[in-house]
């Protein structure tokens, strides 16, 4: 059955040509219309970068949340539902709650071009307005600078993660120029949390923040943390804590798990917050299990992951050695946007084969025999299947025992999620 927000959403998807274009002229246009909820928020924590921007939140979220606090978050994209990118402090928006503020930004709109991100980003935002809280965190859609998030003038805190290269064509075809843009989120005496980064993408960090005179807390200099006998060990000029290693699997979680607890600690928040931002953490397909549905029925260990770029497909190939062994096969579906080649190159020496396939509904989808073309060029056997059960199907039927990863794209994750129960 079609919810009332399904409407008003596809009818957002019309007021603009373009799916991405980069300016904050539309969104504070909305904004004003709507009497400025980013003004009337709880404390904002804004979280940019290229990777990890998505479990840093959600440790965060973790910690705040056993502190007692009440958090509302927004991030992007959503993987089954629209609703899961607006997180209230009772858990995700509800379809009423929902439909009134995208009506009310419809109405203060009217037939103005403005992209989908940003009328669904000013609707988040008038949420949050609407809904009593303690702290609001807010992940970056694309870059930072002109990102529709970007539209709070002062706020708690600001969280960089790894800045890697993605999204050329919209953020520079440089590490530097990448971490530019995502440097536009620090705010003038706004501290600002600083993920393990490349010297180039630092010293544009460091550059801007100076210019801001903007606080920063950074890996390797402020704060650090690292693995030690099955123990995360983080350390910084309060002390140390010896805790959990992340419930989110792979060496990149620590130094996600880093950033939560340096985040934390700058917002006042000690050791049971920390232990419980390792311990209670939650982030749909990043390295997660498939138990239940229709793909698991071969009886094959299905895992599902939405990593898209080389940096993404370096930590999934470092995650995968810390699993038990097992034969690895993957199913796998990329956008014509991305770096297909450079995401499968880490890969390559563990799986035995890939199967690829296009994402249904996905206009930017690459084809299935363009995905099985660039796994070859990297020395990964390939063939192509119509679509995803037949994919896992087929592998489970021909090697029994392997472990199955569905990989390359948020969208097919989410494609999964939804139709895998």
């Amino acid at each position: 059955m079609t919810a009332p927000s399904d409407a008003l959403l596809a009818r957002m998807m019309e007021l603009h040509p373009k799916v991405i274009d980069l300016t904050l002229d539309r969104v504070c246009r909305l904004l004003t219309a709507l009497d400025n909820p980013q003004t009337r928020l709880a404390p904002v924590v804004h979280i940019a970068g290229t990777n990890g921007k998505g479990s840093t939140l959600a440790m965060i979220r973790a910690g705040l949340e056993a502190a007692g606090q009440r958090v509302q978050a927004y991030t992007s994209p959503h993987l089954a539902r629209f609703h899961e990118r607006i997180r209230l402090t009772d858990g995700l928006i509800a379809e009423e709650a929902l439909s009134a503020v995208l009506e009310d930004c419809s109405r203060a709109n009217g037939a103005t071009p403005i992209t989908y991100f940003e009328i669904t980003t000013a609707a988040a935002l008038l949420a949050f307005s609407r809904n009593p809280a303690d702290y609001t965190l807010l992940e970056v859609g694309l870059g930072g600078r002109l990102d529709a998030t970007n539209v709070v003038d002062r706020p708690a805190l600001t969280v960089i993660t790894p800045v890697s290269i993605d999204h050329q064509h919209y953020l520079g075809t440089t590490l530097a120029e990448i971490a530019a843009e995502k440097a536009g989120i620090l705010k003038r005496g706004v501290p600002c949390i600083v993920a393990p980064q490349a010297d180039p993408a630092l010293d544009v960090i460091e550059a801007r923040a100076a210019r801001l005179d903007a606080p920063l807390m950074t890996f390797g200099q402020h704060w650090h943390v690292g693995e030690d006998r099955g123990r995360l060990i983080y350390q910084d000029e309060h002390g140390l804590l010896d805790l959990p290693l992340p419930r989110l699997i792979g060496a990149h979680q620590v130094f996600n798990a880093g950033t939560a607890i340096a985040a934390l600690r700058r917002l006042g928040f000690d050791e049971p917050a920390a232990e419980a931002a390792m311990t209670k953490a939650d982030w749909p397909a990043r390295l997660q299990r498939l138990r239940h549905g229709p793909l698991t029925d071969s009886g094959a260990e299905v895992w599902l992951d939405g990593g898209h770029n080389p940096a993404a497909g370096a930590a999934l190939a470092e995650a995968l050695t810390r699993l038990p062994p097992r034969p690895l096969h993957l199913v796998c579906g990329m956008l014509n946007t991305k770096d297909v080649r450079g995401y499968m190159r880490p890969l390559a020496g563990q799986a035995h084969s890939l199967t690829a396939v296009s994402i249904p509904g996905e206009a930017a989808t690459l084809p299935a025999s363009a995905t099985a073309e660039a796994a070859r060029d990297v020395g990964l056997p390939a063939t192509t299947a119509p679509d995803l059960l037949t994919a896992v199907r087929r592998i489970a039927k021909d090697n029994p025992g392997a472990r199955i990863l569905i990989c390359g794209s948020l969208y097919l994750a989410g494609q999964v999620l939804r139709e895998n129960g």
